[in-house]
């Protein structure tokens, strides 16, 4: 298929094995069959809005984020529906970021996201063992 099916299918691969999942745990998490799946991660398949909303979840992911990384969503545009203000955004980074491809944009992003998952569940084993 297309070269964004197979960029959508790498990040879903990539967030599923640091989730840590199987694809057979993500198919029942997400009720989705597990033959799709696969083929959404190699990219054989472009999955629609509804398959998208019913993997978001398991995989940890906002479903704006999914969203932006599947393309029908820009990341201004969710930045807007989120109701976020332009102070929020530092002006250095948003003038980089504007500088960038989308493709290189919405790489920063899945990065961004990939970071922010990691240090939720580092911040998570550290309130449970009782260190701060």
């Amino acid at each position: 298929m297309t070269n964004g099916s197979n960029n959508l299918g790498s990040i879903v691969r990539q967030r599923r094995v640091m989730a840590p999942l199987t694809l057979k745990e993500l198919a029942a998490k997400s009720r989705v069959s597990l033959s799709y799946l696969g083929q959404i991660e190699r990219g054989k398949r472009f999955p629609s809005v509804r398959i998208l909303r019913k993997i978001f979840e398991p995989l940890g992911l906002g479903e704006n984020e999914l969203f932006i990384f599947a393309g029908y969503l820009s990341p201004q545009l969710s930045t807007a529906a989120e109701g976020l203000n332009a102070q929020r955004l530092d002006p250095y980074v948003a003038a980089a970021l504007l500088r960038e491809p989308l493709e290189v944009q919405r790489i920063v992003l899945s990065i961004l996201s990939i970071l922010k998952s990691m240090t939720k569940d580092i911040t998570q084993q550290n309130s449970g063992n009782g260190t701060d």
